[in-house]
């Protein structure tokens, strides 16, 4: 006998479909609706149709092998066997991180596929990968930030037992997995959350509309919704941490904030995405956040870009005192026309420091990477500094290939309307900026691997290597203490001294020393 079970405080009357079976839902008091189905069993497919209406997925299925709008699949998490029965965890204060997506990371674009290049990861020397959102969005090709089905692996990757593969061979082989999760808005497309119950609030606005209803009317069960969303990951899927995606934009004005209840519920640790220079998000529980004045501050430096949030930055100053105090002091913010931030006191380990990420790269008009000479002196300064180091994918040997902004949207006008968007937002004529929808776009993504074997890229491949093994090998670089790190600037020359080790960087003439 299995118990299907929906929160829908919305419609009068819900039925479960089952085949050609529709059958009647009884609602309790706080809006879950249930039956016993005696013959339902792992395999199988259901949904739940709404006043007589199409039938719907369930938003906490855990398969979705048709897509947004099919339906759901039952799966049993117990009968997949797994082989990290000795995986000790990830200590976040020694980890070096590595950001992937799965569908450009490998030719296949699957979890499995992704599974044969693990083996170049342990012998670079990261500790931990960061996986993009692998929940279910509409389409094959997505960055991920656009899921509906947020229990779902996508079916497109392999779904449940395809990542519940690809962790069980990271852990296998010594490697952390940190998934990134969105709560902070659902995608446009395939969500029918709206008609189950209360999940988003207009009484807040994000970049993606109406916010997530996490403090209004009917928001105890959409808290509920992500909370048990997060422990899903770290129970059913093995992972070890998450990633929160812009945790600003998270709104909650309750007196137990969100953040506070999944820090709680998770043995896992958690990322946040902010950019906020906010220290009260330690307070509810995150571990550490990403570190935007590093990255902002560097790619000054090292390019002389001034546009947009790079206006805010002054190059070797600010990176200076990124590298002794963690982020930039409170201060007037150009860029946003006001004063912004707040001084930070913690510990480097609770920063997270890049050179680049899939925002810095894949915002970018055409998705186009630092050069590898940029990347020479960028991997000394990520790799020698107090903070969590965090490597995009193919940075280690200077890849070529872009990493623009895609989607496959089955929705034609919210397709075009992508597209249209893409190119107001740069400013550029048709043509300039790749088509999101175009799958040539997606195409020249994936990663070319034969490139780590060429004049050029291998010799910055080793460099990385050589740059995480003297991590490895010397516990002062891996010491978040901030006051410890000396740093000098004198023109374009910038030295940090932690301990044994000296760099010297000249951006000048993009040149640097380690001893």
């Amino acid at each position: 006998m299995t118990e299907l079970r929906v929160w829908a405080p919305r419609p009068g009357r819900v039925e479960a479909v089952v085949g050609d079976r529709r059958l009647a839902m009884t609602r309790d008091d706080r809006g879950w609706w249930s039956v016993d189905v005696p013959d339902l069993v792992p395999g199988a497919d259901y949904g739940f149709s709404l006043d007589g209406g199409p039938p719907r997925p369930d938003p906490r299925a855990g398969h979705l092998p048709h897509g947004v709008h099919g339906p759901s699949r039952m799966v049993d998490h117990d009968a997949f066997v797994w082989t990290d029965d000795e995986w000790s965890g990830v200590d976040l204060s020694s980890a070096v991180l590595y950001e992937l997506h799965i569908g450009t990371f490998s030719e296949a674009g699957t979890f499995d596929g992704a599974i044969g290049h693990l083996d170049h990861l342990v012998e670079l020397g990261v500790t931990a990968v960061e996986v993009l959102p692998v929940a279910e969005f509409a389409g094959d090709r997505n960055w991920g930030y656009d899921g509906v089905g947020l229990y779902a692996p996508h079916h497109a990757y392999g779904g449940p037992d395809g990542f519940k593969r690809f962790v069980d061979a990271c852990h296998v082989r010594g490697l952390g997995v940190v998934l990134d999760v969105v709560y902070n808005h659902f995608g446009p497309e395939g969500c029918y959350l709206g008609e189950l119950g209360p999940y988003h609030t207009d009484f807040f606005s994000t970049p993606w509309g109406a916010a997530v209803n996490f403090d209004r009317v009917g928001s105890d069960e959409v808290r509920r919704f992500a909370v048990e969303n997060a422990v899903h990951w770290l129970r059913d899927h093995h992972v070890d941490g998450l990633r929160l995606d812009a945790v600003p934009n998270i709104v909650d004005l309750s007196a137990v904030h969100v953040l506070e209840e999944l820090a709680e519920a998770t043995p896992g640790f958690l990322i946040g995405e902010s950019d906020a220079n906010d220290p009260r998000y330690f307070d509810l529980g995150l571990d550490a956040t990403w570190n935007d004045d590093f990255h902002h501050a560097l790619h000054v430096a090292l390019t002389g870009e001034r546009h947009g949030y790079y206006v805010d930055y002054e190059g070797l100053p600010d990176l200076a005192h990124v590298l002794t105090n963690g982020w930039l002091p409170r201060r007037h913010s150009p860029f946003r026309g006001r004063t912004h931030g707040r001084e930070f006191t913690g510990s480097g380990h609770q920063l997270v420091a890049y050179a680049q990420n899939h925002d810095q790269v894949g915002n970018r008009a055409r998705g186009d990477r630092l050069s590898p000479s940029h990347l020479r002196v960028a991997a000394a300064l990520v790799l020698t500094s107090p903070f969590v180091p965090m490597l995009f994918m193919g940075e280690e040997w200077g890849a070529s290939t872009p990493f623009p902004y895609f989607t496959s949207h089955g929705d034609l006008a919210l397709g075009h309307a992508v597209t249209e968007g893409r190119r107001r937002e740069f400013e550029l004529g048709d043509g300039q900026v790749p088509d999101p929808q175009d799958p040539a776009t997606y195409a020249q993504a994936k990663l070319d691997w034969s490139e780590r074997h060429r004049p050029g890229h291998a010799e910055l491949l080793e460099w990385y290597r050589s740059l995480l093994a003297l991590r490895r090998a010397t516990p002062e670089l891996r010491d978040g203490r901030l006051d410890l790190v000396e740093v000098e600037v004198r023109g374009d020359v910038l030295t940090v001294r932690r301990g044994p080790v000296t760099v010297v960087a000249d951006f000048g003439s993009l040149d640097v020393q380690v001893g």
